[in-house]
C-alpha cells in the first residue's frame, strides 16, 4: 500500500461521487458504506486514522446500560443490534465480555437484576448471553480483588469488547477492497463551491505541502469534535452545534483486577457509569465526563479527573492504586450535540445527528463506536437524496471487515490481525530480529511494525505505537524508551534520513509524555 499510488489515485479522479472528511469511526464507516454501494468514494484524514476519539474509547461494543436507565430505548435497540453485527462481521476484533455489577445496597440486586433482564430481552437473537444473579462467593471467584465491605452479591451480564483503532485500520483496508480510496495526513483546507453549492474539497498533503483540488458530487463532514470548524469553513456565521466532553482512562497492571470479568458501576459520584475492564493483559479504569471549551488533537487529563479515577478505583478494589501504579493515561473527546435544555454533558444523548447545510455540505456527528455502521448508512442515504446519486441500498449489514476469520485463537500473538496473521508470521522469517519483542514490557513484535508500515499506512512512531499496536496506551514509559529504535525501523522502510529520525523521536516524545501520569492541570488552566 504505497502512499504515492494512493495519492495518485486520489488526485487523478475527474470527479468523486462522495468525499468524506475525517478518518475516525464515523468517517471510515461512511466511506465504507459508500464504496460498498459502488460509489466512487474518497476519504481524507488530516492526521492518522482514529487519531482522536476513535482510538481512545473504553473499548466496549455495547448497547448502553446507561441509556436504558435514561429511557432511550431506540438507541439501546440500535446499539444491541449493531453490537451483534459487529461480532459477526469482525470476530477477530470483537469478542463477548462478561461484566459484573457489584451490589453494596439492599435494593441494587433486584433493581439491576430486572433492568439487565430487560437488556437481555431487547438484544433478542443477537444477544451475547443471559444475565444472572451472583453470590458474594461467585463474585470473588471472578474478581478476587473486589472490595468486600458491604458487598451483598451482584449481577452478571454480557456485552462486547474490541480494539478500537485496530477496527479503524481494518475499516480503512476494507474501503480499499471495495474500490474506495482512504488516505491519512491529507488535510481539508478549503471547500470548492459553485454558485454557493459545495462541489469538492481543497486538500493539502501535509507530508509534501502539495495542494490538490478534489471535485465531488457530495462532501461529508465527519470530523467529530472538529465538526464546527469545517462547517465554519463553509459558512463563517454558522452556529456551533458541538459540546465537547472529555473522557479520561487510566491503565493498571492486571494484578489490580485479575480474572476475565469486567466490573461496571452503574452510578458514580458524578452520575456516570464507571468501568474496570481487562484489556490486552492490563486493566482500564474509566471514564470521566468533563465539559471542555476547545477541542485539541492531543487533550490532557485534568487533576480532578485523575483524582476521581484513582479514588473510585480504590473504592471498589481491595488494593488501592497510586499514581506510581498507573502505566498510562489516555484522554478522548466526545462530540456531543448541544441541547439547550441540558445542564451537563453526561445528560446529552449519544444519538447521532445529520445536518444538511444550504450549501449541500452534509455533517454527521454524535453517536458512538458501536453504532458507526448505522450512522454511516443513514449518512449515505442522505447524500443520495441531496446529491442526486443513484438510489442504492446499503450493503454493510453482512459485509465482512478486512481480517475476518472464523478461526480466532488467543494463543496466536497476532490473532488481532485475523486473516493477516499468517503473513506477519512469514515476515518474521525475513529478518531474525523481527520475531523479537519491541520491549520486554510490551506484547508486540517487530514484525507487526513492519507489517503496519507496508500494509496499513503507518507513517510515524505514534502511528505504530498508539494505533497499529496499542503500546502507548499500555505502557507510555516503555514506549518512550523504544522511540528511537522504532523511528529507525520506519526510516529503513520508507527511506528517511537521520535528520528525520531525530525530529520524529522528538515529536513522539512530546506526545507520549502526555500519557504519563503527571497531575498538573485543572479546569482553570
Amino acid at each position: 500500500m504505497k502512499r504515492t499510488a494512493i495519492i495518485e489515485k486520489l488526485t487523478s479522479e475527474t470527479e468523486w461521487d462522495i468525499i468524506v472528511i475525517g478518518g475516525g469511526a464515523t468517517g471510515l464507516g461512511a466511506a465504507l458504506d459508500a464504496a460498498s454501494r459502488g460509489f466512487k468514494t474518497a476519504l481524507i484524514e488530516q492526521h492518522d486514522f482514529a487519531k482522536g476519539t476513535s482510538s481512545r474509547s473504553t473499548k466496549l461494543v455495547h448497547g448502553g446500560v446507561r441509556y436504558l436507565r435514561q429511557g432511550n430505548i431506540s438507541l439501546v435497540l440500535d446499539a444491541l443490534k449493531e453490537r451483534g453485527l459487529l461480532l459477526q462481521n469482525a470476530p477477530h476484533i470483537v469478542k463477548k465480555q462478561s461484566f459484573i455489577v457489584p451490589n453494596y445496597k439492599w435494593w441494587e440486586k433486584p433493581f439491576y437484576g430486572i433492568g439487565l433482564k430487560v437488556y437481555d430481552k431487547l438484544a433478542g437473537k443477537l444477544g451475547f448471553g443471559k444475565s444472572t444473579i451472583l453470590s458474594v462467593k461467585q463474585i470473588l471467584e471472578e474478581i478476587p480483588t473486589i472490595e468486600t465491605k458491604n458487598l451483598s452479591g451482584g449481577v452478571r451480564y454480557y456485552d462486547g469488547q474490541f480494539d478500537d483503532s485496530r477496527l479503524a485500520i481494518n475499516l480503512m483496508q476494507t474501503i480499499t477492497e471495495q474500490g474506495g480510496t482512504a488516505v491519512n495526513y491529507v488535510k481539508a483546507v478549503g471547500l470548492i463551491k459553485n454558485n454557493g453549492t459545495v462541489k469538492g474539497v481543497r486538500a493539502e498533503d501535509t507530508e509534501t505541502g502539495n495542494i490538490y483540488e478534489l471535485p465531488a458530487k457530495s462532501v461529508i463532514n465527519a470530523t467529530g469534535v472538529f465538526t464546527d470548524s469545517l462547517r465554519k469553513m463553509d459558512e463563517p456565521d454558522t452556529e456551533p452545534i458541538i459540546q465537547v466532553s472529555q473522557g479520561v482512562h487510566i491503565v493498571l497492571d492486571r494484578e489490580f483486577q485479575p480474572g476475565s470479568s469486567a466490573m461496571m458501576i452503574p452510578k458514580t459520584d458524578d452520575g456516570r457509569v464507571l468501568f474496570a475492564v481487562p484489556w490486552h493483559n492490563k486493566v482500564i479504569i474509566g471514564t470521566t465526563d468533563t465539559p471542555i471549551n476547545h477541542a485539541e488533537l492531543e487533550p490532557q487529563a485534568l487533576d480532578q479527573e485523575l483524582d476521581f479515577l484513582l479514588s473510585h478505583a480504590a473504592k471498589y478494589l481491595s488494593k488501592d492504586p497510586t499514581a506510581s501504579d498507573v502505566k498510562s493515561v489516555f484522554t478522548g473527546l466526545r462530540p456531543l450535540v448541544k441541547n439547550p435544555g441540558k445542564s451537563s454533558t453526561k445528560k446529552l444523548s449519544r444519538d447521532h445527528t445529520i445536518i444538511v447545510d444550504p450549501s449541500g455540505l452534509i455533517t454527521i456527528t454524535g453517536g458512538k463506536w458501536t453504532t458507526y455502521r448505522k450512522m454511516a448508512a443513514d449518512t449515505i442515504d442522505q447524500a443520495i437524496e441531496v446529491s442526486g446519486l443513484p438510489d442504492k441500498k446499503s450493503e454493510t449489514e453482512s459485509l465482512k471487515i478486512h481480517g475476518w476469520t472464523d478461526k480466532v485463537s488467543d494463543k496466536d500473538p497476532y490473532h488481532i490481525y485475523g486473516s493477516d496473521s499468517p503473513s506477519i508470521h512469514e515476515l518474521e522469517k525475513e529478518q531474525e530480529e523481527w520475531s523479537e519483542l519491541i520491549h520486554p514490557d510490551l506484547p508486540y513484535h517487530t514484525a507487526e511494525l513492519v507489517w503496519s508500515i507496508r500494509n496499513e499506512q503507518a507513517r510515524t512512531v505514534e502511528d505504530l505505537l498508539s494505533r497499529r499496536t496499542r503500546a502507548l496506551l499500555l505502557d507510555s514509559k516503555a514506549c518512550i524508551e523504544i522511540a528511537t529504535k522504532v523511528a529507525k525501523l520506519i526510516a529503513s522502510e520508507l527511506n528517511y534520513n537521520e535528520t528525520w529520525i531525530k525530529e520524529e523521536v522528538s515529536r513522539f516524545e512530546s506526545v507520549a509524555k502526555k500519557y504519563l501520569f503527571k497531575p498538573k492541570l485543572s479546569l482553570d488552566q
